[in-house]
């Protein structure tokens, strides 16, 4: 399974946010969307960032957590961003993520940003890939008793 098979079940509408947008706002669409972390798009759409609930917990720990929602996404976002691309493996994506200690993969193609795929997704996907072997299997090894 690649990650190309993951998009086709996530519905989740891509949410993306400025660099020059307050954290606050940042925050308020991660709650309203409820979702772990939002790309980062300069005004040509290209991805130079990426914040995370991570981070913007580690900025209220930093400081006053008002002070710190005031401040630009920019301040506050992680500026190397891990991605990955629709062809790769969901074996190679898990591994990265547990390596990396990331939560959250943007998938870029043709240099665009696509889509952004969690590790609640790579794990539901698994989960549902070896559940139909499983039947599979079962199904198989019922046909060839009966």
């Amino acid at each position: 399974m690649q990650v190309r098979d993951i998009r086709k079940s996530t519905p989740a509408q891509l949410q993306t946010i400025s660099p020059d947008q307050k954290v606050s706002e940042a925050v308020e669409l991660l709650c309203k969307f409820n979702i772990g972390a939002l790309p980062v798009l300069d005004l040509e759409g290209s991805l130079v960032g990426i914040i995370s609930e991570r981070d913007v917990l580690r900025e209220c720990c930093k400081e006053d957590p008002r002070t710190a929602l005031q401040q630009k996404v920019r301040d506050v976002m992680t500026r190397e961003v891990i991605i990955s691309v629709p062809d790769d493996t969901l074996d190679y994506v898990m591994r990265v993520m547990t390596e990396r200690r990331v939560r959250h993969l943007p998938i870029i193609e043709n240099r665009s940003l696509v889509a952004i795929v969690s590790i609640g997704d790579v794990v539901k996907a698994q989960y549902e890939e070896k559940e139909t072997e499983i039947r599979f299997l079962r199904d198989y090894m019922q046909g060839a008793l009966a």
